[in-house]
C-alpha cells in the first residue's frame, strides 16, 4: 500500500509550512498550510517533485486506499476510520489557476463567492415591496432601490400591490421551514393560495441538494412532496437560491419583473378594451371562458371578502353562488 506523506516545509521564507505528497503520477507535491482540511479548504501550491527534500521531516504518514484523478479533481481515500476522505480540486479564482484541498465537511460549508449586482431591476428607479407583518427577520433590500411597507398579506411574505390588489407574492422558506411545512401539510395550502394570484413563487434559502441531507425525515419523502406540489401548482415555482442573500436578490428581481408585467398588462388592457364614448369603435366578441375557476381561486376570493370557508375539501354551494354573482359571465353582464 502506498502512502500519503506530509512533511515540514524546509523553506523558512514560505507562508505554507507543510509539504503534501500524493502517490499519483510519480508523486505530486504541494505546499499547504495544514495537515488536513478540518475546518476550511486548504490552499495548495503545486511545486516540482524535486522540491521534496531528500531527508524530510515527516509529520504524518498514512496508507492510501484510493487516489484517483477525475477530471479537475483528485479523489483521495486514506486508510483510517476518521478523516479518511478528501479531494484536491484544480480550479480558477480571480483569473489565476489555484488548487484547494477540501474534505466533505469543508465542502458542505462552501458557499458561492458571488457579489449580487446593484443595477436596478427592470430599470425601476424605485419599487415598493409590501412585507407581511408576521414575517420575522424580514429582508431589508438595503442594496437596492426599494421602499418597504409592513402590513398583513393574504398570502406570501413579500408582495406587490397595485390598486389595493395583491398581484404578486413570494413565500420565503428556510430549509427547516420548508421541510416542516411540507410534512405537516401547511405548504400545500400556502401553494394553493399563491396559485390564485397572477404571479407567485416560493424561494428557499438553500441548495436543492440540501434536501437529501436532512436527518429528521426521509429525503425521498421531501423530494416527492416538492415534485407533487410543482405538478399540482405549475404556476408557482419553487426556487432554491443557496443563500439568504441570493434569495433576497431573487425576490427583488422577481417582484420588479412582476411590477413591469402589471404595468404592461394595464396598458395592453387599455388598448384592447374599447372606449364606449366612441360609437365608431368596433367591439370584438369576447373569447370564451370556462364556466368555473379552480377551487383554490374561489377559496382565496371567499377569504378575501370575509366568507368562512374550510381550508380543504369541497366548497359549499352558496360560496360558488356568491362567486358567480360577483363574477357574472359575459352573457349575463
Amino acid at each position: 500500500m502506498v502512502d500519503l506523506v506530509i512533511a515540514r516545509n524546509p523553506d523558512p521564507g514560505s507562508s505554507l509550512p507543510f509539504l503534501l505528497r500524493l502517490p499519483l503520477e510519480g508523486g505530486l507535491v504541494f505546499r499547504t498550510s495544514d495537515t488536513w482540511p478540518r475546518t476550511k479548504a486548504l490552499f495548495c501550491y503545486p511545486v516540482p517533485a524535486g522540491e521534496w527534500p531528500e531527508d524530510p521531516d515527516v509529520v504524518e504518514r498514512v496508507g492510501v486506499r484510493s487516489c484517483v484523478r477525475r477530471g479537475a479533481a483528485i479523489d483521495l481515500v486514506v486508510d483510517r476510520s476518521r478523516e479518511n476522505r478528501s479531494q484536491v480540486v484544480f480550479t480558477k479564482a480571480r483569473g489565476r489557476d489555484m488548487v484547494f484541498w477540501q474534505s466533505p465537511r469543508t465542502r458542505k460549508q462552501a458557499r458561492p463567492q458571488v457579489r449580487t449586482p446593484t443595477a436596478r431591476a427592470a430599470g425601476l428607479a424605485d419599487l415598493t415591496i409590501v412585507v407581511d407583518s408576521h414575517e420575522r427577520y424580514a429582508y431589508k433590500f438595503s442594496g437596492q432601490q426599494v421602499t418597504t411597507v409592513t402590513r398583513p398579506l393574504t398570502c406570501g411574505d413579500y408582495g406587490l400591490v397595485s390598486d389595493d390588489r395583491l398581484v404578486a407574492s413570494v413565500e420565503r422558506k428556510s430549509l427547516s421551514d420548508l421541510v416542516s411545512s411540507l410534512t405537516n401539510g401547511k405548504l400545500r395550502f400556502a401553494m394553493a393560495e399563491l396559485a390564485a394570484l397572477s404571479r407567485a413563487a416560493v424561494v428557499v434559502e438553500d441548495r436543492y441538494s440540501a434536501v437529501f441531507k436532512v436527518g429528521w425525515v426521509r429525503p425521498a419523502l421531501v423530494a416527492d412532496g416538492l415534485a407533487e406540489l410543482q405538478v399540482r401548482y405549475p404556476n408557482v415555482p419553487i426556487v432554491f437560491c443557496e443563500t439568504r442573500a441570493l434569495a433576497e436578490e431573487w425576490t427583488y428581481r422577481f417582484l420588479a419583473a412582476a411590477h413591469q408585467w402589471a404595468e404592461d398588462d394595464i396598458v395592453a388592457r387599455e388598448r384592447i378594451v374599447p372606449d364606449t364614448h366612441k360609437p365608431e369603435t368596433t367591439v370584438a366578441d369576447p373569447a370564451p371562458t370556462s364556466a368555473d375557476p379552480a377551487t383554490a381561486q374561489v377559496r382565496a376570493w371567499a377569504r378575501a371578502v370575509g366568507m368562512d370557508v374550510p381550508e380543504r375539501g369541497k366548497l359549499r354551494p352558496e360560496v360558488w353562488a356568491a362567486w358567480r354573482d360577483a363574477h357574472p359571465a359575459p352573457d349575463d353582464a
